[in-house]
């Protein structure tokens, strides 16, 4: 006998799930919701720092990443702070990090 295994994975719980993951599918946004997860909130130039990146590049992904929902951005003075909006993206870097996919 075979047992199925079942999720409650909805169209509309698939449809985030795809949105989320397109979202966040690139190398330095997937760098920068680790940095946020350690760092809780980093300006602009501590990310670009850190990852040793452009500024244009670095804004361009967290921008993406704000209108889409997933950060928030505080601005305190010249200088905007972001943070994770949806704690749970963490939650795909531990996921990334225990998968044998062939990776």
């Amino acid at each position: 006998m075979t047992e199925t295994l079942t999720r409650n994975l909805t169209p509309d719980k698939l449809e985030k799930a795809a949105f989320i993951l397109k979202t966040v599918a690139h190398p330095i946004r997937l760098a920068i919701i680790n940095l946020l997860d350690v760092h809780h909130q980093m300006s602009v130039n501590e990310i670009c720092e850190q990852l040793t990146s452009e500024q244009s590049l670095i804004s361009h992904h967290l921008t993406n990443m704000k209108i889409k929902g997933l950060l928030k951005a505080d601005k305190q003075g010249v200088q905007v702070f972001y943070s994770l909006k949806e704690k749970d993206l963490v939650k795909l870097l531990d996921c990334m990090e225990n998968c044998n996919c062939n990776m």
